[in-house]
This record gives C-alpha cells, sequence and structure tokens, in this order.
C-alpha cells in the first residue's frame, strides 16, 4: 500500500504564495537559515520551492500567478496576513537583527516573555510575519 504522504514531508507544511521565488528564497536563507531541499522551474521562472530548516521541511512556496493560482501575498494584497509562524531558533537576537539586514520589518524588538520564550516578530517580504522564539527554561 502506498504510504498517504511522501518519505521526509511532514503531515502539515504551510504553503505560501510570494511575489518573486528567487528573492523569497535569498530572505529565507539569509534570514532564517532555511536551505533549498526542492526547486521546480517552467522556463527559468521559479514555480515550486520547498525549503527544509535543522533538517526539517518547513515551508513550500510558489510566486503568484504558478499553475493558474489566482492568490496573492498580503503584500500585495495590502492586507495583514491572518496567520504567523512560529520559529523556534538557536539565538533569536541573531535571527531578529539578520532579518531586517535582509529586508524584514520589525515588528517587537527581542525580550524575554513571561511564558519562558525569548521572542521577537518580523514581517517579511510578502507580509507573512513571523515570531522567532528560544525557550529559556
Amino acid at each position: 500500500m502506498t504510504p498517504p504522504r511522501p518519505a521526509g514531508v511532514p503531515w502539515l507544511t504551510p504553503y505560501l504564495t510570494v511575489r518573486d521565488a528567487r528573492a523569497a528564497i535569498a530572505f529565507f536563507v539569509a534570514a532564517f537559515g532555511f536551505a533549498v531541499r526542492d526547486s521546480v522551474e517552467d522556463d527559468g521562472a521559479v514555480m515550486h520551492v520547498e525549503m527544509t530548516y535543522h533538517d526539517q521541511l518547513i515551508v513550500m512556496f510558489a510566486p503568484e500567478g504558478a499553475f493558474g493560482s489566482t492568490a496573492h501575498t498580503p503584500k500585495s494584497s495590502n492586507t495583514i496576513a491572518p496567520q504567523s509562524f512560529y520559529l523556534y531558533v538557536d539565538d533569536v537576537d541573531a535571527v531578529y537583527a539578520r532579518s531586517l539586514a535582509a529586508g524584514a520589518k520589525s515588528l517587537s524588538e527581542p525580550q524575554d516573555q513571561f511564558w519562558g520564550d525569548r521572542f521577537a516578530q518580523v514581517e517579511d517580504l510578502d507580509g507573512y510575519r513571523w515570531a522567532l522564539a528560544r525557550h529559556l527554561s
């Protein structure tokens, strides 16, 4: 019997729409340290990307209009994304600084929080919100 999902793919993976796949790849590499696991091109245009973090598939995305999709990024729609992503990192301050250097917008600076995480928030190039966290105790 064929398994219900491919090997090495989690049961749930966010699939984002981005404005520019190459820019999104560069941002996720520079800001968060993600690595490209797979990339599909059609006539030189990136149509699908899978990125890993700590050897786990963390996000997939495609540019606006890929495969006939009518989805738009929060930035293109001029809206605030209703979801956000909570990413545990080794060093919140360093990843926060790298994110800003890569073009992210700061939503909250790194601070220790009452729930036990050091926490910051940024908005990426396409308007998605990323919480950066490290558990303290």
